[in-house]
């Protein structure tokens, strides 16, 4: 993993059940862990790659707060917004 939790990247462990969420995130006062245990349902995954199944996937933040909201990542859209042109 070439990933770094002090640069602000996030690590997401599941349970085999898509239970129970954890998340390991850096903070200014150090490193804080994050728990999600559902009492009923499963955390709706996005879609991985059937070939590739190292375990490791890398998602935005936004599609981590819809997971833990509970809502379906297939059927959210993403309005369009204004963006400055790159030079």
């Amino acid at each position: 993993m070439s990933m770094n939790v002090q640069n602000g990247d996030a690590y997401v462990f599941l349970n085999k059940n898509l239970t129970n969420l954890k998340i390991l995130h850096a903070e200014f006062g150090g490193l804080v862990i994050y728990n999600l245990k559902l009492e009923r349902g499963t955390i709706q995954l996005p879609e991985m790659d059937k070939e590739d199944m190292s375990g490791s996937l890398t998602v935005a933040w936004s599609e981590l707060v819809l997971m833990v909201q509970g809502l379906s990542l297939s059927q959210c859209t993403r309005q369009t917004r204004w963006s400055p042109r790159k030079k």
